[in-house]
C-alpha cells in the first residue's frame, strides 16, 4: 500500500499526519509503531488521522508512538488545525472532536493556534507533587536546575511505579521562573522518552502553577523545543475553566511510503 502523510510538529512535538476522511486506511498496531520509527520508518512522538464526523469539522484519532491508540495531545491537536486548514477545510472557529470529547481552535493574529482543552475539577495533591487529567493523566513534579535534571530516568522511574503502571502517566518536572513563567520538560507514556514538548503536559503544569487565586490566568511556557503560553479562568471552588493552549503549529514536509 502506498500511503500519502504530512509531517506536522508543535514546538518540536512531530506528528505524522494522514488524511483519512474517505475511510479507506486501516493501519496495523505495528504498523503506526514503524511508521513512527525514527530509524526505520518516518520517525514521529505520534500519528494523527483526520477523518470526517457528522456535526463536527473534524475527528481527531490519535496512536502514541508504540502504536497503541492514545489519550488527547494538545500539541497534536493544534497541528491537526493547521492540517485541518491546509487540505481546505477553511474555518474562523473549528469544532472538532478526539479522544477526550469536544474541543474548539483558531487561530490567533500572530499565527499561533488556540486550543480549547477540557475543564479540570480536581488537583491532587499526591506526596508533595500533583496529579491531574487534561486530556491525559499528568503527573506534576517541581524541580530546581531543570536544564541539568535528569528527566529520562526520573521519569521513568515515577510512569513504572507501583502507583502508576497499570494504566501509566506522563510525567512533567516543572522550574518555575517567574511569577507567571515556568520551564516544563516531560516524560511520556506511549512514547517512553522526554519529548521537546508536551502540550497536555504544559497544561497541567500551567494549572498547578496558577498566579491569580480567582479568574483569569496566563501562564508562560518554555519547552526544549519553544515556547507555549495556557490561557484559563480560576473559579472560587478550585475549578478550572475555558483553558486555552496557546502555540504555533508548522508544516514539515510531505511524502509517499510503502506499506
Amino acid at each position: 500500500m502506498q500511503l500519502n502523510f504530512s509531517k506536522y510538529q508543535g514546538t518540536g512535538n512531530d506528528f505524522v499526519v494522514i488524511d483519512n476522511r474517505q475511510k479507506n486506511i486501516e493501519l496495523s498496531t505495528e504498523q503506526v509503531k514503524l511508521l513512527c520509527d525514527r530509524k526505520f520508518g518516518i520517525g514521529a512522538d505520534g500519528l494523527m488521522l483526520l477523518q470526517e464526523k457528522k456535526g463536527y469539522d473534524f475527528e481527531m484519532i490519535y496512536y502514541n508512538a508504540d502504536g497503541k491508540i492514545g489519550s488527547m495531545c494538545g500539541n497534536g491537536g493544534r497541528c491537526l488545525t493547521q492540517f485541518a486548514f491546509d487540505c481546505g477545510i477553511r474555518k474562523e472557529k473549528y469544532n472538532f472532536t478526539a479522544s477526550d470529547g469536544e474541543h474548539e481552535s483558531f487561530f490567533a493574529d500572530n499565527g499561533w493556534i488556540h486550543l480549547k482543552m477540557k475543564d479540570v475539577d480536581t488537583i491532587e495533591n499526591f506526596h508533595g507533587d500533583y496529579i491531574l487529567n487534561t486530556g491525559s493523566p499528568h503527573y506534576v513534579k517541581t524541580v530546581n536546575n531543570i536544564n541539568e535534571y535528569d528527566v529520562f530516568n526520573e521519569g521513568k522511574e515515577i510512569r513504572y511505579s507501583k502507583d502508576f503502571t497499570e494504566s501509566g502517566i506522563n510525567v512533567n518536572f516543572v522550574e518555575q521562573t517567574g511569577e507567571d513563567n515556568i520551564y516544563v520538560r516531560t516524560y511520556e507514556r506511549g512514547v517512553e522518552n522526554e519529548t521537546l514538548s508536551c502540550g497536555t503536559g504544559v497544561t497541567a503544569s500551567a494549572l498547578v502553577f496558577y498566579h491569580n487565586e480567582v479568574g483569569f490566568n496566563r501562564i508562560e511556557v518554555e519547552t526544549l523545543g519553544g515556547k507555549l503560553a495556557v490561557e484559563f479562568d480560576k473559579t472560587i471552588d478550585d475549578k478550572f475553566e475555558n483553558i486555552w493552549l496557546c502555540g504555533a503549529a508548522t508544516f514539515v514536509f510531505n511524502g509517499t511510503v510503502s506499506l
